[in-house]
């Protein structure tokens, strides 16, 4: 069953939570995560994570969520007239008021709390042409290109972007169609095979200017198709709180070498105490701050400091790191919750430290 939600405050860092309200809060987190599932469930969990959101994007294919055209007031380094932020901790005020409504609020299903409202859909990019795409072909399809484009795909680029976990492509999509630069190149990646097919069978898809490849973030063996410091941007929307959290230093580590110095990644992520964490019931949790969804896929809510760990650690210096706490009411039940979101930039630094 889908709920939607009204929102009813929107200010960027001014809905500041009482003490009564964070007390609150963790009590419910202490009440829903004082059974922790066994552990032969936790791996297959881990054992079976590819086939659970291979399942979600057959179910949901490209429906579930809507393209993300709130990236660039928030990244305008992913615009075409980049200019990126210098000074991160500033607070941003969308551009104007619809768009601030349609970034925000979505729907919950099965542990799920999608980020955009359909109207934001309203360009309609998401076209399903009858194109075969196999694995097969498309690593048939990366060696052609390997030996075509000067080694790699898009070794010709002067910016190139890097999306992990792309999905169905919501955020691939519009940077194509909103950043004309002729240098662009972007990458999207997903471990979804059943995604990446969505990607390249899309009739927005360029391979001139894109390149969509299948790959397992936690597998430090797979090989991404660019080379270590030849990436501007990699963007982790969503992405990394899907992830074991004892892998997440791992994968950022592998991340930030693929960075050109001042390259930086840009991440948006669940915030802890996110309504989507309240709402787990006892039984689902798999460690702190870790669940497991009706449909198998997992989800981790991030304190600012914890991100900033992960990311100073990789060798990386903070331009951004902020919360976002919405208001929202669901008029319904006339019950008031909260999405906190973290929003981080992350800076490869220009020479290394001495």
């Amino acid at each position: 069953k889908l709920h939607s939600f009204h929102l009813i405050f929107h200010n960027r860092d001014n809905v500041e939570w009482s003490e009564e309200q964070e007390a609150s809060a963790r009590s419910k987190v202490q009440e829903n995560s004082s059974q922790l599932l066994p552990q032969d469930k936790q791996e297959e969990y881990e054992v079976n994570a590819k086939r659970y959101w291979d399942d979600f994007y057959k179910i949901h294919e490209n429906g579930f969520f809507k393209d993300r055209h709130w990236l660039f007031t928030e990244f305008p380094e992913l615009a075409p007239n980049r200019n990126p932020s210098q000074n991160g901790d500033s607070v941003h005020e969308f551009g104007n008021k619809e768009e601030s409504n349609n970034e925000g609020l979505g729907s919950c299903e099965n542990g799920h709390c999608s980020l955009e409202t359909g109207a934001e859909n309203q360009l309609n990019l998401i076209k399903i042409t009858p194109k075969i795409c196999t694995k097969d072909l498309a690593a048939q399809k990366y060696s052609e290109l390997n030996h075509s484009d000067g080694g790699y795909p898009g070794s010709s680029a002067s910016y190139r972007i890097l999306e992990v976990g792309c999905g169905a492509g919501n955020t691939v999509f519009p940077i194509l169609q909103t950043n004309n630069d002729p240098g662009l190149f972007v990458y999207c990646c997903d471990f979804s095979t059943t995604a990446v097919d969505l990607v390249q069978n899309n009739a927005e898809y360029d391979s001139s200017r894109c390149f969509a490849f299948v790959h397992d973030l936690c597998d430090d063996q797979s090989p991404f198709p660019m080379p270590d410091e030849s990436l501007d941007v990699v963007i982790l929307i969503f992405v990394l709180s899907a992830i074991l959290p004892e892998k997440m230093q791992c994968i950022v580590n592998r991340l930030s070498r693929l960075l050109k110095p001042g390259g930086m990644i840009l991440l948006r992520d669940y915030g802890r105490y996110d309504l989507a964490q309240l709402r787990f019931k006892k039984g689902q949790c798999l460690s702190d701050n870790f669940y497991v969804r009706g449909d198998g896929t997992r989800v981790y809510f991030f304190t600012q400091d914890e991100l900033d760990g992960l990311f100073t650690t990789a060798g990386l210096e903070k331009i951004q790191n902020l919360v976002d706490r919405r208001l929202q009411v669901n008029r319904g039940k006339q019950m008031t919750m909260y999405r906190v979101w973290i929003q981080c930039k992350y800076r490869k630094p220009a020479a290394p430290p001495l």
